[in-house]
């Protein structure tokens, strides 16, 4: 029977997980209440409790996330990837070894998420260059950063917590090379996997912002409802519009749901009684929540209630929702609903980011247009389009929202709430004359860390500070590079740890471990290690999953007479393994939207390529460090 303090941090870390996956609160609240309820309980003192806050890995990754931003602001990597684009010359193939050979090294010395948002608009910018789906290269994006975060100590905030971790357990921890040269043989074989056979694996989906693809910025998408005084009641849609456009049945099946994706599609025009039918086009019908097929919309009778899917220019939409005595539906202008027609209003996609206000909030609270003057067209969540309850939806990190306002209020929105353009504003805030500076800046951190015996933590430091000195950077860009979520995640975790070590309750459950497998090999041992570890990432955080079994590590070879080395590292490998969920690593929710991707495509890409990675960890950790 277990003691009660051990049932009172089962409790709290069960609570705490549920909270984290099923994202119910955000992240810094259940961060919080975790430390609280550790305090409360008397598991552990308010010192112990709040040792999250002092903790150097806490400090590091802070400091990184500034360093990263610093690279991102002037544009060092997306230089060097559409320089490297041009020699692509329109083989998909060829552009994906190109991004993995910018990316996977960026991403050693860079925390992942600001290379990949770096990453993402150049990418759809190639892919449209060269007529390539954004969707058969954004997962390998996210893949890449994955993969080359393995390669040092620097890559992820994971490594730099287990080797704090280790240290403060008595261990030496870890220098910025010491796994390289898995990491290395990791990463290639990952990245083979990808560019070679990967690739036939990915779907070929377009993005939210395709519903505007082909189009000068005046052309838009929108929705508007037919209501009870309509003068469309009764009327075929033939009678109205003088364009319907036909699905081109080569689209994926879950294309022809909803919001029609105009890339693929084929408009046919009806020159019968032009004069008297609305140059806008007609893309869609939406009865009752269905979506009616395209060949039956010229035949329908319009009645109160269908929201009609069109297209066309501002001054074409509102001429036509005003002849027509039609409702706005999707274009969300705080309280009120109305038409545009300002010529200079752009249409672009905008991934909610980590850390973003939006996070938790409905649309409808967020005020966009009060604020910024933008207002939103269409959202995209966790993968499907949404085209009712827009105002009510809760966003979340990864969700696409596809915005129309001017270029100067849209760049407000994506500073002030942390947004990644993906389409339609050029990022002119790029501070180029800086970029060999946060070059050197990077380079210095990195040398230092690996010729001298200064800590990381203060070489961190250092770097952010020089990158504020330098103007890499301003003081808000830098404080906005912080990731509230990310930080208080560490905060949160990291007494966690401390409690399962003071409680017994990680020795407790080595001590069932070992009752289970009973004399199995250490090779044995550590291929499961690597592949629970693996399969927790997929669930929460990996920054968590690494607090929780770093103790077990520990333990487990003190019990088996090993070296927690080989544990360890497995534990930081199988942590960066997130490859089957849009939800076990961030960087996989960011991509969700722009690319379009539903849960079973990572999961058939994300599957093989596990499986492969266990393989290579399994064989490889005992060859780099004996048990």
């Amino acid at each position: 029977m277990l003691p009660l303090e051990q049932w009172l941090l089962i409790a709290i870390i069960a609570a705490s997980t549920a909270l984290y996956v099923t994202n119910r609160l955000p992240t810094e609240v259940t961060a919080t209440a975790t430390i609280v309820a550790l305090m409360a309980t008397g598991l552990l003192s308010p010192a112990e409790a709040l040792s999250g806050f002092s903790s150097t890995a806490t400090i590091t990754v802070a400091a990184m996330f500034i360093l990263s931003a610093g690279l991102m602001r002037t544009g060092a990597l997306e230089a060097a990837t559409i320089s490297l684009g041009r020699f692509a010359k329109g083989s998909a193939r060829r552009l994906l070894l190109l991004l993995a050979l910018v990316e996977t090294p960026a991403s050693a010395f860079m925390n992942n998420t600001p290379v990949v948002v770096m990453m993402i608009p150049v990418v759809v910018s190639l892919c449209r260059q060269y007529n390539l789906r954004p969707s058969k290269f954004l997962l390998p994006v996210s893949y890449f950063a994955v993969l080359g975060g393995t390669i040092t100590l620097l890559g992820t905030s994971t490594n730099i917590l287990v080797s704090e971790l280790y240290r403060k357990a008595g261990g030496p921890g870890f220098g910025l090379f010491d796994f390289s040269g898995l990491g290395l043989i990791y990463a290639t074989v990952g990245v083979a996997f990808i560019v070679l056979f990967g690739h036939r694996l990915l779907p070929e989906y377009s993005p939210l912002a395709s519903l505007t693809s082909g189009r000068s910025h005046s052309t838009y998408v929108t929705e508007l409802v037919v209501n009870g005084e309509s003068k469309v009641n009764g009327k075929t849609a033939a009678e109205i519009f003088e364009r319907i456009a036909l699905t081109d049945r080569s689209q994926p099946p879950h294309l022809t749901r909803r919001h029609r994706r105009l890339q693929g599609q084929r408009v046919r025009p009806n020159n019968e009684n032009h004069q008297s039918r609305s140059s806008v086009t007609l893309l869609e019908v939406l009865r009752q929540g269905q979506s009616l097929q395209a060949e039956t919309l010229r035949t329908l009778q319009l009645e109160p209630g269908d929201i009609l899917v069109v297209s066309g220019a501002p001054k074409d939409i509102h001429l036509f929702q005003q002849t027509h005595n039609l409702d706005l539906a999707t274009v969300i202008e705080d309280e009120e609903r109305r038409a545009t027609t300002d010529l200079e209003e752009q249409v672009m996609e905008a991934v909610v980011m980590p850390g973003s206000e939006m996070v938790g909030n409905t649309i409808g609270q967020l005020m966009l247009n009060r604020r910024f003057g933008v207002k939103v067209m269409g959202l995209q969540h966790q993968g499907t389009q949404q085209v009712a309850g827009l105002r009510t939806q809760r966003l979340d990190v990864g969700d696409v929202l596809l915005l129309r306002g001017k270029t100067a209020g849209l760049r407000k929105a994506a500073e002030s709430c942390r947004l990644l353009l993906v389409e339609g504003v050029e990022n002119t805030l790029v501070r180029k004359t800086k970029n060999t500076t946060a070059l050197v800046i990077m380079a210095l951190v990195i040398l230092l860390a690996s010729f001298s015996e200064i800590p990381i933590v203060v070489l961190a430091l250092a770097g952010a500070v020089a990158m504020v000195l330098t103007r890499c950077l301003r003081i808000d860009e830098a404080i906005g590079a912080l990731e509230p979520s990310t930080l208080m995640l560490l905060v949160g975790t990291i007494p966690i740890g401390v409690a399962m070590e003071s409680t017994g309750l990680a020795n407790t459950l080595v001590n069932g471990l070992l009752v289970l497998s009973g004399d199995a090999n250490p090779r044995l041992f550590l291929a499961l290690f690597y592949l629970m570890t693996a399969l927790l990432t997929e669930l929460i955080s990996n920054n968590a999953v690494a607090v929780l079994l770093t103790p077990v590590a520990l333990n487990l070879a003190g019990s088996l007479n090993i070296s927690p080395t080989p544990l360890l590292v497995a534990l930081l490998f199988g942590a960066s393994a997130a490859f089957m969920t849009p939800f076990g690593y961030q960087t996989n929710a960011i991509v969700m939207g722009p690319g379009g991707y539903k849960f079973i495509d990572y999961l058939r890409i994300g599957a093989p390529l596990q499986i492969i990675m266990l393989i290579i960890a399994s064989l490889m950790i005992p060859t780099f460090w004996p048990f």
